[in-house]
């Protein structure tokens, strides 16, 4: 029954969620420009102003909302939050989210930005496993220390001004831009206590593992041994605590290195196949296409266009 439900949730491109929840008809689509559906910031008075409560839906990107003034109310898989003044909460892609208050008065800025923005050239797997909050198994909210509002505050505006000011957004600007903030908003951050559960302990094992080895072992057998349980004591685990299966986290994995080395260098497809451990260059064209929608030859042709 949870699984059926589960599939019904609906995942919406930026462009999508717009025109759903806001109106075909409303003037605020002038604010977006051709290139938004990979990233915009504008402050939130602007925008949000949404017709209908959403339901729970996934976004294909992750959305940054900062209140400097007011209450934002908004329910995160099943928990609800509500952010006031100078507080952030973070919805990362593929969260479930739903708002069913269409009436809050509030400040601040919504950022949205692809998490392919997040690869370019300043990017890597081992910088952007220092934020949870971009994960959805993180802390979502950020009170900030009062010393650390303005330096926020002038990030989001520098954001703002480039995606409002500019003919055509240069992403490698944005991409140093949220780099900053992340690490900005890092000081403020708390961590999930790791070790509550015996799940947890396995889980949080099993993700530095396959960080380690990812390039080399893609079986969930492998990761099993090394943290002496069954395979299946492994999956049920990392299910409950992340809700995603032990496979799930190991293809997310290939594929996010795949990405990086596809716009951070030239190599081959087959070279980049060899580097995440698949020595059938097709076969990994098959499982990038099966899971991307696109090729590694058609996805690097993307990246050079954006």
């Amino acid at each position: 029954m949870n699984n059926k439900s589960a599939e019904k949730i609906k995942t919406y491109s930026p462009t999508g969620f717009r025109e759903k929840f806001l109106g075909e008809d409303n003037p605020i689509h002038l604010l977006f420009k051709s290139n938004s559906d990979h990233f915009f910031c504008l402050e939130i008075e602007e925008i949000m102003q949404i017709q209908h409560p959403v339901p729970p839906s996934k976004h294909s990107c992750h959305t940054l909302i900062f209140i400097s003034s007011g209450r934002h109310t908004m329910k995160l898989g099943y928990q609800e939050y509500t952010t006031t003044d100078n507080e952030i909460i973070i919805v990362p892609a593929g969260q479930i989210f739903s708002l069913d208050n269409v009436n809050n008065i509030h400040k601040g800025y919504i950022c949205q930005f692809h998490p392919d923005i997040l690869i370019r050239k300043y990017g890597s797997r081992e910088l952007l496993n220092e934020f949870d909050f971009l994960k959805i198994s993180g802390n979502p909210k950020i009170s900030l220390a009062p010393e650390d509002v303005s330096t926020i505050t002038n990030v989001l505006e520098r954001l703002k001004k480039e995606y409002s000011e500019t003919a055509f957004t240069d992403l490698n600007i944005v991409q140093s831009y949220l780099i900053s903030l992340f690490y900005e908003m890092n000081k403020n951050a708390v961590k999930i206590p790791k070790g509550i559960s015996a799940a947890e302990v396995i889980t949080g094992k099993f993700k530095e593992l396959i960080h380690d080895h990812i390039k080399s072992q893609h079986q969930v057998n492998y990761y099993a041994s090394m943290l002496n349980v069954t395979p299946n004591h492994l999956n049920k685990c990392i299910k409950t605590v992340t809700g995603k299966s032990a496979v799930k986290w190991i293809d997310e994995n290939i594929l996010l290195e795949a990405k990086y080395l596809l716009f951070q260098t030239t190599l081959s497809v087959g070279e980049i196949a060899s580097q995440v451990g698949h020595e059938d260059h097709s076969y990994f064209s098959r499982f990038f296409k099966k899971h991307e929608g696109i090729t590694p030859l058609q996805y690097r042709k993307l990246i050079d266009k954006s």
